[in-house]
């Protein structure tokens, strides 16, 4: 095989994107290794920078990635942009020009080919997710003498989708695990997680991608097989094989089979995305010129309040900025927005201008008996550490009668609304066999545990309001159920969230391999989920002991897995 790095370095373009894949667990052999060439988030972030494509919050995606791309990047067409690159005018190709890994011929690349070639809408879905994303990828990894074949990677880690997630815990579009992350520079925290920001993430999973082709001698297959599964898993495959007198190529390592998968996958979508006509695929055209600016933001600034300045909508701004868990930037700044080129200036000038007591707005909470701080930061949606902060409180102790000043949502983003202002209404009303009730989904709730409580069918269910059963619930929504269960209630108070709370909840169905030593409690305290809800989830008991193999079925908030 030849060694890519031999190659011109104008084809080594856009090798940027890998991050600690879907499953990459951290090796003891050679933590340090990557520890030493850990960055800061400082370190990976200029103050501003232009030329690089925008990031979509898809909170409506499912990770199977069979989610049709969103209507709202209809706006983000490029030919608006000012800026001028030189090359071709279509980004796929100058991806192709920058093709540098051997096109090799193998049973499993042809495996994996002719799955895309049967889906050829899967890749036209694919394709329009990547176009906010893309133009910022491969400058990325053109500045970093990476292949070009690298920009793909997403469609095999995630489907270009910043909210997948595993059940590795790996997350965004490069699918980092929280170790990594944070080895890497991407800072999680309540307010932000920056393995979902595609700007940050972009940068580290080509350092990341760059440390690991060295560790292999320059040999990108074995650094793409460790990015999937860890470089202690390759390199024990290729001491063993030595040992047998047996050739240490990747094609002839013995690898996990999700890993054996991976690599294949990306030369197959190589030899797809190389000349699509031969395979009936028409690729949507992306123009090879910037999305977005990222302008830093120096102190805590409410994200409703930032659209306003910047004349998008709340949504918008949501979906150029996904790593955003909740309703405002971290009070621990700076922090760095992503902004469509034609509204940055905008937004710059009218921020300016903005007076110190307008970036957040503010209630006073006076203190009652009986309440605490982790209950008045659930109240209005904070941090226990940013009520104290904000009011000088080192203990935890409260004395009743005195106020606090609190930081709250100015507005909500309208995609979290109730979807009954579209279309439940009517199907609600609609009179149905069973008795009818109103049920207020709290954290956790899933459309298999309400219709096997209510002995109904999960697809009845999600008809009944307006939604496919692969759609996300948040908390606070209202559904109707029609119970055949005969009881009058709905297993909670239905006065309770009748306004849908103003924190960010995107919840994703994950499947889960039990591993040795794995315990109920064990896999709810990872995933941050109760036993009861995993037990309900699986029609298991919770006195029954899990076996290794098993498949366990998990519904998690992604807002809530940082770390």
């Amino acid at each position: 095989m030849r060694n890519p790095l031999s190659l011109p370095i104008l084809f080594l373009t856009l090798a940027t994107g890998l991050t600690g894949g879907c499953s990459l667990i951290p090796q003891t052999s050679s933590t340090q290794t990557l520890a030493e060439t850990a960055v800061t988030q400082k370190q990976l972030e200029p103050v501003v920078a232009t030329g690089i494509p925008t990031l979509a919050k898809t909170s409506d995606y499912q990770v199977s990635g069979d989610a049709s791309f969103p209507a709202y990047w209809s706006g983000f067409e490029a030919g608006s942009n000012v800026f001028s690159t030189a090359g071709p005018d279509d980004l796929w190709q100058r991806i192709r020009d920058g093709f540098a890994l051997e096109d090799i011929k193998h049973r499993r690349i042809q495996q994996q080919l002719d799955w895309y070639v049967r889906h050829p809408a899967y890749m036209q879905r694919v394709a329009e997710r990547a176009r906010p994303y893309l133009y910022y990828i491969v400058e990325t990894l053109e500045n970093s003498n990476m292949p070009s074949e690298i920009a793909l990677l997403p469609i095999v880690e995630s489907a270009f989708q910043p909210f997948a997630y595993s059940h590795g815990r790996a997350s965004g579009i490069w699918q980092f695990i929280p170790s990594t992350g944070r080895r890497y520079g991407l800072k999680q925290d309540w307010w932000y997680d920056g393995r979902r920001d595609v700007y940050a993430a972009t940068q580290s999973a080509a350092r990341l991608l760059n440390n690991l082709q060295k560790q292999f001698k320059g040999d990108w297959l074995l650094a793409l097989a460790a990015y999937n599964s860890g470089e202690g898993t390759v390199h024990r495959a290729i001491r063993k094989n030595r040992r047998k007198g047996k050739p240490t190529d990747f094609w002839s390592l013995k690898l996990p089979p999700e890993t054996r998968a991976y690599v294949p996958k990306l030369l197959a979508l190589k030899k797809y995305i190389q000349n699509p006509s031969a395979y009936d695929l028409d690729m949507p055209v992306i123009a090879n010129v910037p999305y977005f600016e990222r302008i830093k933001i120096d102190r805590q600034l409410d994200l409703a309040k930032a659209a306003e300045l910047a004349e998008i909508e709340l949504d918008k701004l949501y979906q150029l900025n996904p790593a955003f868990n909740r309703w405002a930037t971290s009070p621990n700044g700076p922090s760095y927005l992503l902004l469509p080129l034609d509204k940055a200036e905008t937004f710059r000038q009218k921020l300016a201008k903005l007076p110190d007591n307008a970036h957040i707005s503010w209630v006073r909470h006076k203190i009652r008996p009986g309440e605490t701080l982790s209950s008045i930061s659930h109240k209005y949606h904070t941090s226990i550490q940013t009520i104290k902060q904000m009011n000088h409180i080192r203990g935890s102790r409260l004395r009743a009668g005195r106020s606090l000043t609190i930081p709250v949502a100015s507005k909500r983003p309208q995609s979290y609304r109730l979807s009954a202002n579209q279309r439940k209404s009517t199907l609600q009303n609609i009179p149905r066999k069973g008795i009818k009730l109103t049920h207020i989904v709290q954290p956790g709730d899933t459309f298999w545990d309400l219709a096997s409580r209510h002995k109904v069918s999960v697809r009845k269910l999600a008809s009944w309001n307006g939604m496919a059963p692969r759609d996300p619930l948040m908390p606070g929504q209202k559904l109707v159920i029609w119970s055949r269960t005969g009881k009058s209630v709905s297993g909670n108070d239905a006065g309770k969230f009748l306004t849908p709370p103003p924190s960010r909840t995107i919840t994703k169905r994950i499947g889960y391999r039990v591993r040795r030593g794995d315990s109920l409690a064990r896999i709810s305290q990872k995933f941050r989920v109760s036993v009861d809800q995993l037990c309900r989830w699986n029609r298991i008991s919770k006195h029954k002991y899990l076996q290794p193999g098993q498949r366990l079925t998990l519904y998690v908030d992604v807002t809530r897995q940082s770390g």
